[in-house]
């Protein structure tokens, strides 16, 4: 061995370092937001793990990791000892931990032959009998940014989920050997835990209906018969590990009494939930513009107006005709309550306010409101924005550009000869790889940025202050991990390509930006596919 192999070795050894570090950092941060209520005894643990972490990114001189450790640190040192923080607290721990995830993604250092990565989830473990198979899941799971461990024996597994409690498991019901086995270790598994582990459940039979009433008691979510393919697989984890991204919900609070307001903040920051306290009825509409809240609580009786009027105008804006609107009263009078319903008002809380029954109510409303809007502007296939709203986005990002003077840029993205897979494997598979470069984009790019399905096998994907140069620096690298990807297709596998082209926003129209983006995007696919082109008007 040379001396030039020798120090390629050093540089991934120690990129490994640092970035297994990294990981145990998104990990105790992933513990924390799962147990808020004691994050002041994560704290301290967090500090250490990342104090670590810059030292071992400082001494191999990898600068993005120690910038965004130290960042971290100092977001962290505004989080008072021995509290939970609070909304805006948590938003600025979230932003550190993100740049983070995202100085593995862009990394300066081209050397290394093998990205390294920093994973955003605790650990995915595979307990099923067929280890190709599960080495084949792991290999899938890992291109996802998932943290994935198999296990030949129920002893083996639950030792491990005794050390470090996995996000999810993947489990056959006859895991060891014995009929129902892998139910009875769930089982087991599922008493140490205060919070059940999501499982999802796969058989080679048809279990009858008390085998699926036992897997669904002890935590199953899914119970795949027969046993399905990878891509299917990897769908379902996503969707029961995708609760550690949920934003708080933005809560505008109407009271005039200052006391019962000052009450209610405290109530909903303890539960991280970002709130917004008003005292005078007069500014119910600048709050409005300024906050865009998701649910509302109205006082019923202010002085000058009561909550029902305030609701109904509220209901008067397009914007705001679905946002849930819960009214507090001392009211007791059931017929004066459902009134005061059926005037814009979705749930009645009688005070004195018990804060466990209404943060329950958030959240069951806050979910439902959720869930609706989606409907409306996200596509039904991939959870992406859809067309619409897309452009919708990208004016909003335009205006912000404009005003802050930050650089912007809008890319679209097109899969190569999709038609080809569709006739070949089927419109089911097809679908699948439209998810499954859906989930690969979600989890590449920031949070910051904004992805959207244009239609069909396009997509269009906004990156608010970005350099044209970045922007292509970060999806060719998406363009290239991808294309390694194996799509799953029964007994066969296949790999699908796709091409993209960048315009940076130059001062004009939204149109104008989609349609320099859209030729960059017809010269890539002029200069044979599988590229990352930029505009040049």
């Amino acid at each position: 061995m040379n001396d030039e192999s020798q120090k390629d070795k050093l540089r991934q050894h120690f990129a490994r370092r640092v970035t297994t570090q990294a990981r145990v950092v998104l990990d105790t941060w992933q513990k924390l937001r799962a147990h808020m209520e004691e994050s002041p005894a994560f704290r301290e643990d967090l500090i250490a793990a990342t104090e670590k972490l810059v030292r071992y990114a400082q001494r191999f001189e990898m600068d993005k990791h120690a910038s965004a450790g130290q960042h971290l640190l100092e977001a962290l040192a505004r989080w008072p000892a021995g509290t939970t923080p609070d909304a805006e607290q948590v938003q600025v721990l979230e932003t550190a931990v993100e740049e983070l995830g995202q100085s593995t993604l862009r990394r300066a250092d081209q050397d290394l032959t093998e990205t390294p990565r920093t994973y955003r989830r605790t650990p995915v473990y595979v307990a099923i009998s067929n280890m190709e198979m599960a080495t084949r899941l792991i290999k899938q799971l890992e291109f996802f940014g998932f943290r994935a461990s198999a296990f030949e024996n129920p002893e083996a597994l639950m030792d491990a989920c005794a050390l470090h409690k996995p996000e999810t498991i993947l489990m056959d019901v006859n895991f060891g050997g014995a009929l129902n086995e892998g139910i009875a270790t769930v089982e087991r598994l599922q008493e140490r835990h205060d919070t059940p582990i999501p499982i999802v459940f796969m058989s080679d039979e048809d279990g009858t209906i008390e085998t699926r009433l036992r897997a669904s008691r002890c935590g199953g979510e899914e119970f795949f018969y027969p046993a399905v393919d990878p891509g299917q697989l990897i769908e379902k984890i996503e969707t029961y590990t995708h609760g550690n991204t949920v934003e708080p919900y933005k809560v505008l609070v109407l009271d005039d009494s200052r006391a019962q307001a000052k009450f209610m903040e405290t109530v909903l920051k303890k539960a991280g939930m970002t709130a917004h306290i008003i005292t005078d009825p007069m500014q119910i509409i600048t709050a409005l513009e300024s906050f865009a809240p998701e649910i509302i609580i109205l006082d019923m009786y202010m002085p000058g107006c009561t909550g029902m009027e305030i609701a109904r105008v509220i209901r008067q804006q397009d914007r705001f005709h679905s946002v849930p609107i819960i009214y507090l009263s001392a009211e007791d009078d059931v017929t004066k309550q459902l009134h005061a319903m059926s005037l814009g008002g979705d749930d009645f809380l009688t005070k004195p306010i018990d804060p466990k029954h209404l943060i329950a109510t958030i959240h069951n409303r806050g979910r439902r409101a959720r869930s609706l809007l989606a409907l409306m502007i996200r596509d039904s296939l991939t959870g992406l924005f859809n067309h619409t709203h897309t452009l919708y986005l990208l004016d909003q990002e335009i205006v912000k550009a404009r005003q802050k003077g930050h650089t912007l840029c809008f890319a679209m993205l097109d899969i190569d000869y999709f038609k080809k897979v569709n006739d070949t494997f089927g419109h089911p598979i097809g679908d699948r790889v439209l998810r499954s470069l859906s989930m690969f984009l979600k989890q590449r790019l920031r949070k910051t940025d904004h992805i959207g399905r244009y239609g069909g096998e396009e997509f269009a994907i906004i990156l608010p202050d970005t350099r044209e140069s970045d922007a292509r620096a970060v999806l060719n690298e998406i363009r290239e991990r991808f294309s390694e990807l194996q799509q799953p297709a029964g007994d066969r596998e296949f790999t699908v390509t796709f091409s993209a082209g960048v315009a940076c926003w130059d001062g004009e129209n939204s149109q104008r930006l989609c349609e320099r983006a859209d030729r960059a995007l017809y010269n890539a696919k002029a200069q044979g596919r599988n590229c990352v082109i930029a505009s040049e008007d």
